[in-house]
C-alpha cells in the first residue's frame, strides 16, 4: 500500500522547507534510510532520508518549491500501484494558489517549471531564457556535480553551474567555485551596469533568520566588559599540540583552545552559561559552546557539546568535521543547536576589538580579536608580548555585572597559565 512522504521538522522552529534537489525519480527505487531529496532550511542544506521501502511513484514537490513542515512532497508505494490523480481532489479545498492550481494535473518537472518561470518574471520579460542552476547539465548531457551549497548559492545569484570548473573531488563544483566564478571579470565586449543603478538583493531564508534574531538580541538589557591576555603560553601550548598531532589529525587551533577554556570557565561560573527564557533563568549543567562561522550571504554557530570533557585535539576534529560539513553544504541542523555560549572570533581579519551582539536566548557571547604585539610592562620593564583582547557581552536580564567580570577573569586566567583550566 503506498504512503505519502511528508515534510518532516528538523529542527525546533521549524515550519517550512526548499525542495533544492531530487536525488530519486519517478519510477526509481527507494530503500528506507536512503537519501531521497535535498532540503534547504533556514540556515542548513541536508539530505532528508526515506521513511519507508518501495518505488517512488509520484514526486509532488518541485525543485525550489517551499513546503510546510508535514505537508506531502511524494507518494512511495509498490511498482505498479495506482496513485490517485491530484486531479481526483479538485473540489477539496486547497491553500495553493492560483497558478499552481491550474498545473495542478500536470507531472512535477513541469509544475517546477511554472513557477520557476512566475519567479524569474523579470529575466522573462526582458526576453532572457533562465534554466535554474540546480538542474544544470555538463556539455555531455549529464548532470553537474555541485555541492548543496554551491547548487543554492548559484541559484540566489543567477550564475549557470554548467559554465563552472570545479575543483572538488572527481571536479565536484564547491561553495568557492561558485564564489570565484562571481568574482571573475566580465567578457570582453559586456554591458556595463547603468551608473548609479540600485541592485536590489532580496532577503534570502537565512538572512531573515538573522534578521529577526539580531533585531530580538537588540532590545535584550545587554552591558560589555574587556579584558587584554597575554598569549604567550597560549601560543607555545599551541606549538606543542601541533607537535604531538599524529599525520591525519586535524590541526590544534587557538578557537580550539579557546572553546576549551571558555567551557571551563563557563562551569566554573554557571550563572554565565544560561539561557534567558522569557519568565526564568535556564542554568544550563554543560557548556555547549558555539563557533560563528561566516558562510556566503550569512552566518551560523555550529555546536560543540560538552566541550569541558573533551580534550582540545578532541574539540580541533570536531570542529573541523563540523567545517568540512559546512564546506560542502552537508550541515545538519543538529550542529546548530542546543548552544548555551558563543565565541564570534575576527582576529583572523585583523580586527583589533569589537563587540559581538548576543546570540539569543543565550545570555553572553565573547568577542575575540586578533593576536598583537604590544609593549607592556614586566617586573618593571617594557617588554613585547602577544596580546589578545576579549570582548564579554552580557544579558543583563539574567547576569549580573560581577559574575560577567569574575567569568571573564578566570578566561585570561586560563589562557596566560593553560595549566589552570585542568
Amino acid at each position: 500500500m503506498s504512503s505519502q512522504v511528508t515534510l518532516p521538522r528538523l529542527g525546533q522552529g521549524m515550519e517550512s522547507g526548499t525542495i533544492v534537489r531530487w536525488l530519486k525519480s519517478e519510477g526509481d527505487r527507494v530503500e528506507k534510510g536512503e537519501p531521497l531529496y535535498e532540503l534547504d532550511t533556514e540556515k542548513v542544506t541536508q539530505e532528508v532520508e526515506a521513511d519507508s521501502s518501495g518505488v517512488l511513484l509520484r514526486i509532488l514537490a518541485g525543485e525550489g518549491e517551499e513546503i510546510e513542515v508535514g505537508k506531502a512532497v511524494a507518494v512511495i508505494g509498490e511498482e505498479g500501484e495506482e496513485v490517485a490523480e491530484p486531479e481526483a481532489e479538485a473540489e477539496e479545498p486547497s491553500k495553493v494558489t492560483e497558478e499552481e492550481g491550474a498545473e495542478e494535473g500536470e507531472p512535477a518537472p513541469e509544475r517546477e517549471e511554472e513557477r520557476e518561470r512566475g519567479r524569474e518574471a523579470a529575466e522573462e520579460e526582458a526576453g532572457e531564457e533562465k534554466a535554474p542552476s540546480d538542474r544544470a547539465v555538463a556539455a555531455d548531457g549529464g548532470r553537474v556535480k555541485a555541492s548543496p551549497l554551491a547548487r543554492r548559492i548559484a541559484r540566489e545569484r543567477g550564475i549557470e553551474l554548467s559554465a563552472i570548473r570545479g575543483t572538488g573531488p572527481e571536479g565536484r563544483i564547491v561553495a568557492e567555485d561558485v564564489e570565484r566564478a562571481e568574482k571573475a571579470p566580465a567578457p570582453a565586449g559586456a554591458p556595463a551596469p547603468p551608473p548609479g543603478e540600485v541592485e536590489a538583493i532580496p532577503l534570502t531564508g537565512m538572512r531573515k533568520t538573522i534578521a529577526r534574531r539580531m533585531t530580538e538580541a537588540w532590545a535584550a538589557p545587554a552591558f560589555q566588559i574587556a579584558m587584554t591576555a597575554d598569549m604567550t603560553a597560549a601560543i607555545r601550548l599551541r606549538e606543542k599540540l601541533v607537535e604531538r598531532m599524529a599525520e591525519g589529525d586535524a590541526k590544534p587551533t587557538y578557537s580550539d583552545i579557546l572553546a576549551k577554556v571558555c567551557a571551563v570557565a563557563l562551569m566554573r561560573h554557571r550563572a554565565v552559561n544560561a539561557l534567558f527564557a522569557g519568565d526564568e533563568i535556564q542554568i544550563q549543567p554543560t557548556a555547549n559552546v558555539g563557533f560563528a562561522v561566516a558562510v556566503p550571504n550569512g552566518l551560523v554557530v555550529p555546536v560543540l557539546r560538552s566541550a569541558e570533557t573533551k580534550t582540545i585535539p578532541e574539540l580541533a576534529a570536531e570542529r573541523a568535521e563540523v567545517v568540512g560539513r559546512i564546506r560542502d553544504g552537508k550541515l545538519r541542523q543538529e550542529d546548530l543547536e542546543g548552544g548555551t555560549f558563543t565565541i564570534s572570533n575576527l582576529g583572523m581579519f585583523g580586527v583589533d576589538q569589537f563587540i559581538a551582539v548576543l546570540n539569543p536566548p543565550q545570555a553572553a557571547i565573547v568577542a575575540v580579536g586578533a593576536t598583537i604585539e604590544k609593549p607592556v610592562a614586566r617586573d618593571g620593564e617594557i617588554v613585547s608580548r602577544p596580546m589578545l583582547t576579549l570582548t564579554l557581552t552580557c544579558d543583563h536580564r539574567a547576569i549580573d555585572g560581577a559574575d560577567g567580570a569574575k567569568f571573564l577573569a578566570d578566561l585570561k586566567a586560563f589562557l596566560e597559565e593553560p595549566g589552570l583550566a585542568l
